[in-house]
């Protein structure tokens, strides 16, 4: 199908293929957002064709379908990095345990937090799973999302891992948008193997791992590194395991304490470390050093009432920022990219231009993707957002209650 996008207001994001396409922006590059004002784009199998400003318009513009984008943006759809898509049920009963007043850590000592996803999920057939999990996806991509990456862990045993994988792997298959997984077995103890943490990591590296490689189920291996989780050590064993597999770090650091989560990241060239909450100088100088790519969740230090990540300190040390979503039963119940654009903004003293370039190009990068998704560029994917009428750019996360998606384009298809 050939799609033909006119009067665009303001199309973002735009490469130009004269020079080699940008693999992720940095420091203060993120405030900058290249734009091309009363622009046209054509797509064509899946892919942007050409683009280019309306008093240039080619005399021949033979399309299947023409939408006229008077007054809006086109942007690339956002990439988000970082979720736990498949589970098995909501937890807004911890919710409310939250308001009157138990900690995250009270709740999951209790029993609560993962090993209550673990329960459900184990408790709930595949196919119910793949159901609920595509119910999402779909809810996901009305609101912008066109790229994503889900994480396993609340199987926690060998049958529950490979489950949520498998509907991971089918989500792939059956659906249009690209998505990563993320074998993260390592997000808790299960209660059978709490006073024997050996035994559970034995599980993990000659049991799961063998399997989840030979049925090609993931693509990362992650890890939840944190005081009363996973030690340094430990997540050290396990990326070492996961990279004879060929599974790429990609890991929990740093939410709750100043866990050395960053620097075992980085010595494992983990592609990114993710949540950041708890940060000092010493982790920013090591993440200086590295390709890694610090990723922040804010939707999950607002709905857990906790301190948010130091966006700005690492922009300002020239670090390459991504945002996402966390979406996931318990601590960050929601996938839209549009309030996290919001908060970065309100909580995280990032500029729109930052926060937009952390949804892209970034998130892209944080799932290796940046090749074919994250900016407006000749052959690259046609996965995008276009707005309803908006003033201006900085709109986008102004009106933060306001759903300012009007269509989403995945691989050329609206």
């Amino acid at each position: 199908m050939r799609l033909l996008i006119l009067n665009i207001k303001i199309l973002l994001q735009t490469e130009d293929n004269t020079h080699p396409l940008k693999q992720r922006v940095s420091g203060s590059q993120m405030a900058v957002l290249p734009a091309l004002e009363r622009a046209w784009m054509i797509v064509e199998k899946g892919l942007i064709h050409s683009f280019g400003n309306m008093d240039q318009l080619p005399d021949e513009m033979n399309a299947d379908r023409i939408i006229d984008a008077t007054g809006r943006a086109v942007l690339p759809a956002w990439c988000d990095s970082h979720t736990h898509l498949v589970f098995a049920a909501p937890r807004e009963q911890e919710f409310v345990d939250k308001i009157k007043g138990l900690s995250y850590e009270e709740i999951a000592a209790r029993g609560g937090g993962i090993l209550n996803s673990a329960k459900k999920l184990n408790e709930t057939s595949e196919t119910e799973l793949f159901d609920l999990a595509l119910e999402r996806l779909e809810q996901v991509v009305t609101t912008g999302t066109g790229a994503i990456e889900i994480k396993s862990g609340y199987g926690l045993s060998t049958e529950g891992e490979l489950k949520m994988l498998r509907v991971i792997k089918r989500l792939k298959e059956e659906t249009i948008v690209p998505i990563k997984a993320s074998f993260l077995a390592a997000h808790t103890y299960p209660l059978a193997f709490r006073e024997n943490h050996e035994g559970y990591l034995d599980l993990i590296i000659n049991e799961m791992l063998p399997v989840v490689a030979s049925e090609g189920l993931a693509d990362y291996m992650d890890v939840f590194c944190e005081k009363g989780f996973f030690s340094v050590d430990e997540t050290s064993r396990l990326l070492e395991a996961g990279a004879r597999y060929g599974l790429k770090a990609k890991i929990h650091a740093n939410q709750l304490y100043r866990s050395g989560g960053v620097q075992v990241g980085v010595q494992h060239q983990a592609i990114s470390v993710d949540h950041l909450e708890s940060m000092g100088t010493e982790e920013i100088e090591c993440l200086r050093g590295s390709n890694t790519i610090p990723t922040l969740l804010p939707g999950a230090a607002f709905f857990l009432a906790m301190q948010y990540q130091p966006a700005r300190a690492l922009i300002d040390a020239g670090l390459p920022v991504a945002l996402a979503s966390d979406y996931n039963p318990g601590s960050c119940p929601s996938g839209n990219m549009n309030f996290l654009l919001s908060l970065a903004c309100t909580q995280l003293r990032m500029t729109p231009e930052e926060a937009i370039n952390a949804q892209t190009i970034n998130g892209a990068a944080a799932m290796e993707m940046q090749h074919e998704l994250g900016t407006i560029a000749a052959g690259k994917r046609a996965n995008l957002i276009i707005t309803k009428p908006i003033p201006s750019i900085a709109y986008l996360p102004y009106s933060f209650g306001e759903q300012l998606v009007e269509q989403v384009v995945v691989n050329g298809m609206v």
